[in-house]
C-alpha cells in the first residue's frame, strides 16, 4: 500500500470536505484516516490516504488538488508518507 498525507488549510466555507473527498473518490484514492478542525474561522484538515490504486500519477493528483484548492479558496497539499515522515522527524 502506498500512503500519502493530504493537508487542507484555509478560511472555512461550505463544502470543503465534500469537494476534496469527491475528487479523491473519483481517482480511486481511499481515505484511511481523517482529522479536521475549525479554529476561529480557519479550516484545517489532515488525511491519510491509500494512493496505490490512484487513476492518475501522483504528480497529476498533486496538481489537481492544488487547482481544486485554488478554486475553493484553500491550500491543498499531498505528500508521500515516507517524505512527510522524513520531513517531520525530530
Amino acid at each position: 500500500m502506498k500512503r500519502a498525507i493530504i493537508t487542507v488549510v484555509g478560511h472555512d466555507t461550505v463544502g470543503i470536505i465534500a469537494k476534496v473527498c469527491t475528487y479523491l473518490a473519483g481517482q480511486q484514492i481511499n481515505i484511511l484516516d481523517i482529522s479536521q478542525t475549525i479554529v476561529n474561522g480557519y479550516f484545517n484538515m489532515m488525511m491519510i490516504a491509500d494512493v496505490s490504486k490512484a487513476a492518475k500519477q501522483f504528480a497529476e493528483v498533486s496538481a489537481d488538488l492544488e487547482a481544486l484548492g485554488e478554486d475553493i479558496g484553500v491550500m491543498i497539499r499531498i505528500q508521500r508518507e515516507d517524505i512527510f515522515d522524513s520531513m517531520h522527524r525530530i
